[in-house]
């Protein structure tokens, strides 16, 4: 029984070895289909591709060098049949039928280096040197000639012959340190590959066979010969027809190469950073748009340079979209780092000056606020150290708003700010797209209004696009907004969405607020050469608005159509300011410039369902009431009947000649004229009487009626009709008198002007120092009731 279970373990044994042996020739079949089944990487080239930049038609605005110094474009989509076909005949004429090897090319090419003693002839297939292309560096051995004819054979289960080709064109070496055919085509004859002749395509396909000896612009005669060969056999083949080939024959070779384009460099350095190194960004931009405001800012250069004035930047929006259809990121001198001509301004946080002030109008509308024709404060103000001042340094006293707007008028927006507090505007500005407020509200304080918050062109040009986009839209849909109406500008190109219904019932911004922003904003006084747009169709209207920052180092120059958004910054990138370095005067004529080259518009169509019309008083904007004479009808947004209604027509009680105020003390009720009357507070009525001549001061009381007014004020020093020195102190600097005053109310408010002109206010303590200079002064104070107090006194002379 042991014999018998020894005897079964051998002959299982030995069917166990018959059985691995009869099989174990299969083992390195079955290892070798692993390996080529996973012999190829999942990436073939790994090398760093050039950053392009297309224009939205998919010409090129300009490229980036890759990182390893080469010019190697990313992998085209398409090849063109006539490089094709050229490199087909010059490298491969089996191309199409072989698996990737040609068994008779290579005994050919074994044939002639054994004959020859030298390499003669390599063999090789397409597939086979896009492998060796992708193997960069290996040594030319009988082992790495095999390699590659499996990889290539594997090659050819993975890829379709017309991706093996366009790997191969992309990734061939053209000289120097160009390589593929579409950095070829740029470099030697400044087309795309779809534009070459046959000329150019057949010399292109013959580069790659020994680029380093046949360069563009030396050897020319080999290459000649080479390409001429190429022709003939293309002729040969029935591929050209002869007259294609003597007209190809006749062509002279490439020269230098050429320099790619540089129409958009600041957007191409852009979509770098933003993480598009190495692709191919099919931009937004309309080459010929960019094309001209380059040349728009080339022909302003020698204006601003003659001024020290070294930068400027220009963008162009469409407002539905939202898409760039040209980007000037500075003035167009490529290669030239001088003045920082290399930076990119549309991005640079910069001081906005009065560039905001639309949005603040906007806003205020939209929370019923404000009327565009409501009286607004222009009157000297300080505020701890803050001291608005405008432009020009005078004051109206009181202004309609939208006057104020186009105006630019500084104090009466910080007038309005306080009234829209600083910090909630603020959270406005960020919610409808600015980015650069880094800090809190509280730093920039009412100052947010008047330069003292920074903003980039870029920012700005996409809000106006987005208030632009959100009136378009509510005309097509009326009653119903879209949020996602305000977005930034968009440079990529992407597939167009049909958008669907708008079921937003608010916005950020209500149409009718825009919409009377805008029409606020028409009235800018334009540049000189511009001043007759009006003798024009509704064409020639733009919103616009200009801005120049605290020592002229920011000019800005915003419009705005139903169809496009254009936003030019002017100044110098280091910061430096300019005299005359304003918005009108030299960012504004660059800003029309660039709307005459573009499509006119039609005008934005009013929001009739969001606006009503409403009476309002015809002296101070506001709603009128019922003691408001000659009310006039305008349409305001409907937000607009929160509004209080006319604070400044009060009734009065004249006696019977008209000429008199009187009271019941004095007069019978029954002989009383009772006559509303137009009343600005006293110190806005300062100013608002010398620019406006219909204003009618209060008449005055009847002599026999003096009784019923109340002297609050009186002066303690110096008295009226006084003589004055001033001393000069120890270091020869004059002095100041202090003058002081007495009021029954400490807590009123006094504004103080000596002569024509406001020195300021006090409360509590009413007391300032002043330093006259020698001769005859009046001192003028007027009280936050109308009364007014006037003295006069001499400076004899400062001693």
């Amino acid at each position: 029984m042991i014999l018998a279970k020894t005897l079964f373990s051998r002959s299982q044994k030995i069917r166990i070895l018959r059985f691995s042996f009869r099989y174990l020739w299969y083992l390195p079949l079955v290892l070798f289909f692993f390996i080529f089944l996973f012999c190829q990487p999942r990436k073939l080239f790994r090398e760093p591709a050039s950053t392009l930049m297309l224009d939205r038609n998919g010409i090129l605005l300009g490229a980036k060098i890759s990182a390893d110094q080469q010019w190697r474009f990313p992998v085209s989509e398409k090849l063109p049949v006539k490089f094709r076909q050229a490199i087909v005949q010059a490298e491969d004429q089996w191309f199409y039928l072989h698996p990737g090897i040609n068994p008779v090319s290579l005994i050919r090419a074994a044939y002639l280096d054994i004959k020859y003693r030298k390499i003669i002839s390599g063999g090789s297939t397409l597939s086979m040197q896009v492998i060796r292309l992708s193997r960069k560096g290996k040594n030319r051995t009988i082992l790495e000639k095999l390699v590659e004819m499996m990889l290539a054979v594997r090659l050819e289960f993975t890829f379709t012959k017309e991706k093996i080709i366009r790997l191969y064109a992309s990734y061939a070496p053209f000289g120097g340190n160009v390589v593929g055919i579409e950095a070829a085509s740029w470099r030697y004859f400044g087309v795309t590959p779809d534009h070459l002749s046959w000329a150019e395509a057949v010399t292109l396909a013959v580069l790659p066979n020994n680029p380093s000896l046949i360069y563009p612009g030396k050897n020319q005669q080999i290459l000649l010969k080479k390409r001429n060969l190429l022709l003939n056999r293309l002729y040969i083949k029935g591929i050209i027809d002869r007259t294609t080939l003597e007209l190809s024959l006749s062509e002279t070779l490439p020269g230098k190469p050429y320099l790619l384009p540089q129409k958009a460099p600041h957007l191409l350095e852009r979509s770098v950073h933003e993480g598009f190194v190495g692709r191919k960004v099919v931009s937004t931009l309309d080459v010929q748009l960019q094309d001209k405001v380059n040349e728009i800012l080339l022909l302003h250069y020698p204006e601003l340079k003659a001024n020290e004035i070294y930068n400027a930047a220009a963008l162009v929006l469409d407002v539905n979209s939202g898409n760039v259809l040209a980007y000037a990121g500075n003035i167009p001198l490529i290669g030239s780092r001088e003045h920082g001509y290399d930076v990119d301004i549309i991005t640079s946080p910069r001081s906005t000056g009065s560039i905001l002030k639309p949005f603040l109008y906007a806003s205020m509308l939209n929370e019923g606020l404000l009327l565009p024709t409501s009286l607004v404060p222009d009157i000297p103000m300080q505020i701890g150290s803050f001291i608005p001042e405008n432009y020009n340094q005078t004051y109206d006293g009181a202004v309609p708003a939208k006057r104020a707007l186009s105006r630019s008028l500084n104090i009466p927006a910080v007038k309005m700010l306080q009234t829209f507090t600083y910090d909630q505007f603020y959270l406005q500005l960020k919610k409808i797209g600015i980015t650069t407020l880094t800090k809190p509200a509280d730093h920039y304080g009412l100052s947010i209004i008047l330069g003292g918050a920074e903003a980039n062109l870029w920012d700005l040009a996409g809000i106006y696009a987005s208030m632009a986009r959100t009136l378009n839209h509510y005309s097509a849909s009326p009653g119903y907004y879209d949020r996602s109406d305000f977005h930034p500008p968009i440079y990529v190109k992407k597939d167009e969405k049909e958008k669907g219904l708008y079921h937003d019932k608010t916005s950020w911004l209500d149409a009718a607020s825009i919409w009377l922003t805008f029409e606020a904003m028409v009235e800018v006084s334009r540049p000189d050469e511009e001043q007759q747009w009006q003798m024009f169709s509704s064409s020639g209207r733009i919103a616009w608005k200009t801005g120049t920052s605290f020592g002229n180092r920011d000019a800005w120059s915003i419009g705005v159509t139903p169809g496009y958004v254009v936003a030019v910054w002017v100044g110098n990138a280091t910061g430096e300011g300019r005299p005359g370095l304003t918005g009108i005067g030299t960012a504004a004529p660059v800003l029309f410039d660039i709307f005459k080259v573009l499509q006119p518009t039609c005008w934005f169509t009013r929001p009739v369902d969001e606006m009503t019309e409403i009476p309002v008083c015809r002296f101070s904007g506001y709603r009128a009431s019922s003691i408001c004479e000659y009310p006039d009808k305008v349409w305001v947004q409907k937000k607009g009947l929160k509004t209080d209604v006319c604070p400044f027509h009060v009734l009065i009680h004249l006696d019977k000649t008209g000429t008199w105020q009187v009271n019941s003390d004095c007069e019978s009720p029954d002989n009383m004229l009772h006559k509303s009357w137009f009343v600005l507070p006293p110190i806005q009525e300062w100013f608002f009487r010398n620019k406006n001549p219909f204003y009618k001061t209060l008449p005055p009381f009847r002599p026999d009626c003096r009784s019923a007014e109340v002297h609050n004020m009186d002066m303690i020093y110096p008295k009226n009709n006084s003589r004055l020195y001033i001393p000069v102190d120890l270091n020869g600097i004059p002095g100041s008198v202090v003058f002081k005053l007495a009021h029954r109310n400490p807590a009123t408010t006094v504004y103080w002007h000596l002569d024509e002109s406001f020195v300021g206010t006090t409360t509590q303590y009413h007391q300032l120092a002043l330093s006259p200079l020698k001769g005859i002064h009046r001192l003028t104070l007027i009280d936050s009731n109308g009364e007014t107090l006037v003295i006069r006194f001499e400076i004899l002379r400062r001693n």
